[in-house]
């Protein structure tokens, strides 16, 4: 029964107690400097390429960073938890999806919750390179992609374990809760960040990409009705909903891993706290902190979070149990 029933997450500020403000502050406002990263482009199955940005510290243990939606490898979070597992000499992977990055990619595909495919192959990538032990740590929708990973694929005994943040387990639930009050911001955000991407992609595929149909979108749903559905081979947004919603693949997952979803998060919905799933999996646990924001979890006097010391603390624990 693997539901951490009290978080050792402390009390952030007072300010930090409101959870838009934790979430923006995270977002926009806290710096923390990129790691000297090495960047090679991995060339994939499908003629098409991903960006990885890494650092070699240790030559037999590893971590893999997952982005969240419209993040990439150089974001707030993931810098930190470069950084937080540099210093525990990890050797550390960054990963940008299709389109993410700086560099937009080849084919008229670009990324969603459930490509697996693309984090399959930089795990292999990673696992050429001789590690012993390989972790992975996923935010939002990073968390996503990972849980799918877990649950979908055929797990290589060298991933030792994984922690997945801030992730929306069921994504219908998460879309309906961003369309509601001040969090409909984030949505806009969103939105505006993807239709911006389509507009690229429907001048290098004008006949595979309806740019009309582009400058009348309106809303999220819109992009994952008319786009990413058809884009990547789903028959409606609500398909894409159910198939990628992590709900679904729990019960398959057979690596450890910690789902760390703060109950004020903006972003989730009441079905994104699997503890059902928790309490029947040997593997799945869920830590539900009352506050944290999403990909936020500040610290007093501190510039790392609270989710990267406590993911090397999972990992550590996980040792000889994998």
């Amino acid at each position: 029964m693997p539901i951490i029933e009290q978080s050792k997450y402390d009390l952030p500020s007072i300010m930090h107690r409101n959870r838009h403000i934790s979430t923006i502050y995270a977002a926009m406002f806290k710096k923390f400097e990129i790691p000297k990263y090495t960047r090679e482009k991995l060339e994939l199955s499908d003629g098409d390429f991903i960006n990885v940005d890494f650092i070699i510290n240790n030559s037999k243990k590893a971590v893999i960073l997952c982005h969240g939606l419209e993040g990439d490898s150089r974001r707030t979070y993931n810098n930190s938890c470069s950084a937080y597992f540099q210093q525990k000499d990890f050797s550390v992977f960054a990963w940008n999806n299709r389109t993410c990055g700086g560099e937009m990619n080849r084919l008229p595909r670009l990324y969603h919750h459930g490509a697996v495919d693309d984090l399959d192959e930089v795990v292999k990538f990673v696992m050429q390179k001789g590690f012993e032990d390989v972790y992975l740590i996923g935010y939002s929708m990073g968390g996503v992609q990972l849980l799918n990973y877990l649950g979908w694929s055929e797990i290589d005994e060298r991933i030792k374990a994984a922690v997945s943040i801030s992730v929306p387990t069921h994504i219908a639930t998460s879309a309906a809760v961003l369309k509601q009050g001040f969090n409909r911001v984030y949505l806009k955000n969103f939105t505006i960040d993807i239709k911006r991407k389509l507009k690229y992609k429907a001048a290098q595929f004008p006949d595979f990409i309806n740019r009309d149909q582009i400058d009348k979108i309106s809303s999220f749903d819109e992009v994952d009705q008319y786009f990413t559905a058809p884009l990547h081979g789903f028959a409606s947004r609500d398909d894409y909903y159910e198939r990628v919603s992590p709900e679904f693949s729990l019960k398959n997952i057979t690596t450890p891993v910690l789902i760390i979803n703060s109950l004020d998060d903006p972003f989730l919905g009441e079905r994104c706290y699997p503890r059902a799933i928790a309490q029947e999996s040997a593997y799945v646990y869920l830590e539900t902190p009352k506050y944290g924001g999403h990909c936020a979890f500040p610290v007093r006097n501190s510039t790392y979070s609270y989710v990267e010391k406590r993911a090397y603390e999972f990992f550590e624990s996980c040792k000889g149990t994998a």
